[in-house]
């Protein structure tokens, strides 16, 4: 009786320290977006995103400084549903996309706020430029999908992004200069 004891704590001890480790997770694409807005001249306020992105994320539930997240996007897939500006966007005065053609978030830290809410801390490259970026988070929902059949994630990040830090001066400052970017995003658990 003492080794069934002595088996079974040993198993729940196994099991409680593997439901603490990190787990990896997947944007599920179509149900994920990066959105922004900005200003112009006052009277407007414009909507863009982009539409070819992926990105690796692993949530650590119990210590949540253990989480991370790389996000890579295709900046030549901005969208302001407006080809024109869409073309300009693409340009030298802008994102440049000839010369570079991604832009990305690498978290540095991650820490807790509230009870669902995380201050992810980064660094975003945009045309070879690396500047520190502080993404606001709160996490949605946390269970099982039921139409996938596995566990799944919710959240919304905020943060914003001054342009001029990454040599986009263009029409400063009839053209905002700090541009709110939003994250909506479902992450399903990477399957073994």
């Amino acid at each position: 009786m003492k080794r069934f004891a002595a088996a079974a704590l040993a198993a729940s001890l196994i099991a409680a320290q593997a439901a603490a480790e990190p787990v990896a997770y997947t944007f599920d694409m179509s149900h994920s977006a990066i959105s922004f807005t900005f200003d112009h001249l006052g009277f407007s306020t414009t909507e863009g995103r982009f539409g070819d992105w992926t990105g690796d994320l692993v949530i650590d539930q119990e210590d949540p400084a253990n989480s991370k997240v790389d996000v890579k996007v295709d900046v030549a897939s901005i969208n302001t549903f407006f080809s024109d500006r869409d073309t300009h966007l693409k340009s030298g005065d802008f994102f440049e996309v000839e010369k570079h053609p991604a832009a990305r978030f690498i978290s540095t830290s991650v820490e807790k706020t509230g009870e669902n809410t995380l201050a992810v801390t980064g660094d975003l490259t945009i045309k070879g430029i690396t500047k520190p970026l502080v993404l606001d988070v709160t996490i949605n929902k946390i269970g099982d999908h039921p139409v996938r059949k596995q566990p799944a994630v919710g959240l919304t990040a905020t943060g914003v992004i001054k342009r001029t830090d990454y040599g986009m001066d263009a029409f400063v400052p009839y053209v905002s200069d700090e541009i709110p970017v939003t994250i909506n995003a479902e992450v399903l658990k990477v399957q073994d």
